[in-house]
């Protein structure tokens, strides 16, 4: 006891981290385990929470600058793989794990952060049929946000040009991947409304794995669509694929070739239609004039109007005979 030196229990907490922090074995640790005690500190950002097994459990903690890479939102029950370190809380004395990265055990994070994101939207009456906005007929000015490179706005155009010559292209190109695409997207799509420059948006791009389309997943990008006034036709990978992009806006189609057949009419029918129009029209009016000309005729072909004075006279002799009558009765 006289050799041992007295310690405070701040130094005692203090020479356990010490110990903790300085093996290599404890300063990244992979560990797979069930979710519990999940807690989302929503002012500090940070995830406070427990893993276990069927014997034991230890404490957790993710911090903010961590948090904020996730693709989806952690809950209790979910089996994840963590990767962290090891160390002790110096205040408690309780050592925890502080994980810097968490991937779901099983079924992909991104799979996850879609069903979640997706009903959260649903419940908040994004995807409402009452919602959905009617795609204009003969739209003369149509917007396209994608990329500026690669197949999709190539055949975007061609389409939009054979089908419907007529109609301005007003193009707003945007990177459709990556971290700054979402961002992209929602404010080329809030621009386009800002100026009521175009009658329909066309918003989309090629195929892709999930991750490649993720932007037309992110919050950001559903919002913008949601509050678009302008018509919005979603077009994004192929027609296996669906985005969040895709329900929340008026019109889904299958690929951006067929995003711009739905845009716009095809301008040879619409000729056809016209004509037809033109035609049945001229029909009318011969039917009419022709019927015109048959009481002109019944008209033209009547006493009174072949004979005007013979009705004048007859009409004197009525009144003459009157004029008689009234005197006699005197």
């Amino acid at each position: 006891m006289k050799n041992s030196p007295i310690l405070t229990v701040t130094q005692l907490n203090t020479y356990i981290k010490s110990l903790f922090e300085g093996d290599l074995h404890l300063s990244s640790v992979y560990l797979v385990g069930e979710i519990s005690n999940f807690t989302n500190h929503y002012s500090t950002g940070h995830f406070y929470f427990s893993l276990k097994d069927d014997a034991c459990a230890v404490k957790a903690v993710m911090f903010r600058s961590n948090v904020q890479r996730l693709r989806f939102m952690p809950e209790n029950g979910m089996r994840v793989l963590v990767r962290g370190r090891v160390s002790v809380f110096e205040r408690d004395g309780q050592y925890q794990l502080y994980v810097e990265d968490m991937q779901l055990d099983g079924i992909g994070a991104l799979t996850v952060a879609f069903e979640q994101l997706k009903s959260k939207l649903e419940a908040q009456g994004f995807f409402a049929v009452e919602h959905k906005k009617t795609i204009p007929p003969c739209p003369m000015r149509v917007g396209v946000i994608t990329s500026p490179t690669g197949a999709a706005v190539r055949d975007l155009f061609h389409v939009l040009s054979r089908r419907f010559p007529i109609a301005k292209i007003v193009f707003c190109p945007v990177q459709v991947q990556g971290v700054q695409a979402a961002g992209q997207i929602a404010k080329a799509i809030d621009l386009f409304n800002e100026y009521h420059s175009v009658d329909v948006l066309i918003v989309g791009r090629g195929g892709g794995s999930m991750e490649d389309l993720w932007a037309f997943n992110e919050e950001t990008v559903a919002q913008a669509v949601y509050r678009s006034e302008i018509p919005i036709i979603s077009a994004v990978g192929h027609e296996t694929d669906f985005t969040l992009c895709d329900f929340v806006a008026d019109l889904r189609a299958p690929t951006p070739s067929a995003a711009a057949e739905l845009a716009v009419p095809e301008w040879q029918e619409q000729f056809a239609y016209i004509s037809g129009l033109r035609l049945h029209a001229k029909s009318l009016i011969n039917e009419q004039i022709a019927e015109e000309k048959r009481k002109v005729e019944q008209l033209s072909a009547s006493p009174f109007l072949k004979n005007p004075l013979a009705f004048v006279e007859n009409e004197k002799l009525t009144l003459d005979s009157l004029w008689l009558r009234l005197h006699s009765a005197q």
